[in-house]
């Protein structure tokens, strides 16, 4: 009995109620699937750091709060990502000229770099990929939840992308 699968999805079948968790496990089914699209373009990347380097490129340098409210995480979270992709060697991180207390982001040439080469592969089939799972997606917001978990169970992320 220990190896049956479940009968019931519970999370699914709870409706409104666990839909925090509902999107949680689908945005970890996401990022894993984004994981693997990242890993065959982009070695080491990992999917979460794809906000940070695309908020620097959109935005400019940008301090640790302003990178944060930019892409609506912790701050503690980004400064941790940022120390990772400083030691990858995509980004610096200094103290500011106007505020010694404050750092800043900026991109690095293998940065700037790795993001061109990402706009023009990695974003374009992650990006196409999502938009193609969730085309023609009609009713409520259960409902096509119902319906990106049953295609992505049927085929990962990657291949929905043309």
């Amino acid at each position: 009995m220990e190896n049956e699968a479940p009968k019931e999805d519970v999370i699914a079948a709870l409706g409104y109620l666990c839909l925090g968790s509902r999107f949680k496990r689908l945005g970890e089914r996401l990022q894993a699937d984004t994981l693997a699209i990242v890993s065959k373009r982009s070695g080491s990347l990992l999917p979460g750091q794809l906000p940070l380097l695309a908020a620097i490129d959109r935005l400019g340098p940008l301090t640790i709060g302003e990178m944060a409210q930019a892409i609506g995480i912790s701050q503690p979270g980004v400064t941790k990502s940022l120390l990772q992709l400083a030691k990858k060697g995509l980004i610096t991180v200094k103290k500011s000229h106007e505020d010694r207390r404050v750092r800043v982001a900026t991109l690095t040439t293998a940065g700037s770099e790795l993001v061109a080469q990402s706009k023009a592969d990695v974003w374009a089939e992650v990006e196409g990929a999502a938009r193609a799972l969730c085309a023609d997606l009609n009713g409520t917001i259960l409902e096509q939840l119902e319906i990106i978990e049953k295609r992505l169970g049927e085929k990962p992320l990657h291949g929905w992308s043309k």
